[in-house]
């Protein structure tokens, strides 16, 4: 999820008499997302995408598509409703979004001010910081994980605050794949009343534990979801927020009536209706997933246990080589060592069997030619 980042530039100097337009302090200061897309035309073993395809429900959708349809404002709120009943929400519970990225965009400006703190454990999703940076310059605080990355559920609560209005959990988390158990959330919720909890559920369907039912009864929690992941839908770029009716309706204020495009809105349904392709391809991940484990297991390679479509890897001061050769060889990495305490790992997404196999032979080959050593 996260790219190439570095602080934004400081402001520009001009002579005094000439200034000219500047942007916000904030935004001259907040992080910048530098995500490496160009060139990616070999095994996308990157970006934790779906590295198949949607349902084949989708592409008929799509072909249905009118050129009438296309001049038409895209109407959110019946998918919302249709949405919601699929999950077992009221439609006021549900606020569909232009991906997670835009949830946690509309979180941020909904519920932070520029004096508030948020509340997040590192590594974890960049966007939390660029958006946190955007509203309350100053007001991020990190905890950071130990070298098991798993989460530090006592030093998380004792860092919560009277200043504290938005904690920011992604679980299974990215780039670790480490999870925050449900009643470990709660217990966060519970301790952070005066604080909006978001639960970034981006990879949901390849653990399985969610929080979704207790929207409602929880006052103060949001959960994020994306369907870019398991569902195939990165291009189309849609996700969703759920919470109780009246946080919801708060971010509602906040949200662009129109933005999600009318085209993700149809394929949403189409998506989600398949069931059975949708758990044809989490099995897949799954079992790939403890394929992986067992080949990174027989080349000596250490990496953190995941839940998610992903594993983070532990190569050492040759990771940059080692995402050159990969490259050569066919298969795209993502290096990760730019995130804090994740220096010379690399993360890998796993993909259908066949993309599994590939994967673990370019790895085996890429090694061998860096010549890699524990």
């Amino acid at each position: 999820m996260t790219g190439e980042t570095k602080a934004g530039p400081p402001a520009a100097r001009k002579d005094d008499d000439n200034m000219g337009p500047m942007p916000r302090k904030a935004v001259l200061a907040m992080p910048e997302y530098h995500p490496p897309l160009a060139g990616r035309d070999a095994l996308r073993l990157d970006f934790n995408e779906n590295t198949f395809a949607p349902s084949p429900r989708v592409m008929d959708r799509i072909k249905a598509i009118t050129a009438e349809g296309l001049t038409k404002y895209p109407e959110r709120g019946p998918v919302e409703v249709a949405v919601a009943a699929h999950l077992g929400l009221q439609a006021d519970q549900v606020l569909l979004t232009n991906g997670v990225d835009e949830a946690i965009h509309i979180c941020c400006t909904t519920f932070l001010d520029a004096e508030d703190e948020a509340l997040i454990w590192t590594p974890t999703f960049f966007m939390y910081d660029v958006n946190v940076g955007l509203m309350a310059p100053g007001g991020l605080r990190r905890v950071q994980s130990d070298e098991s990355m798993e989460f530090p559920l006592e030093r998380f609560l004792a860092a919560i605050t009277p200043k504290t209005k938005l904690i920011m959990i992604a679980s299974p988390n990215n780039p670790t794949g480490a999870v925050v158990p449900r009643q470990a959330l709660l217990h966060i919720a519970a301790a952070a009343p005066d604080a909006v909890l978001f639960v970034d559920e981006a990879y949901f369907h390849f653990h399985g534990e969610t929080t979704l039912s207790d929207v409602g009864t929880v006052p103060n929690l949001v959960v994020g979801r994306t369907f870019s992941k398991a569902y195939g839908l990165a291009n189309l770029r849609i996700g969703m927020l759920a919470g109780d009716a009246e946080l919801i309706a708060h971010m509602r204020k906040v949200c662009s009536p129109y933005n999600v495009n009318g085209v993700a809105l149809d394929c949403l349904m189409a998506a989600m209706e398949d069931t059975e392709y949708l758990d044809w391809y989490v099995e897949q991940v799954r079992s790939g997933r403890e394929k992986m484990a067992a080949g990174l297991d027989a080349l000596g390679v250490a990496y953190f246990p995941s839940a998610a479509n992903f594993l983070l890897i532990k190569i050492g001061p040759k990771h940059k080589e080692l995402v050159e050769a990969m490259r050569r060889n066919g298969v795209l990495l993502r290096d990760r060592s730019t995130d804090p305490g994740c220096d010379g790992f690399v993360r890998i997404t796993i993909g259908v069997a066949e993309q599994v196999e590939t994967g673990l032979a370019a790895l085996k080959a890429s090694l061998e030619e860096i010549a890699w050593t524990r």
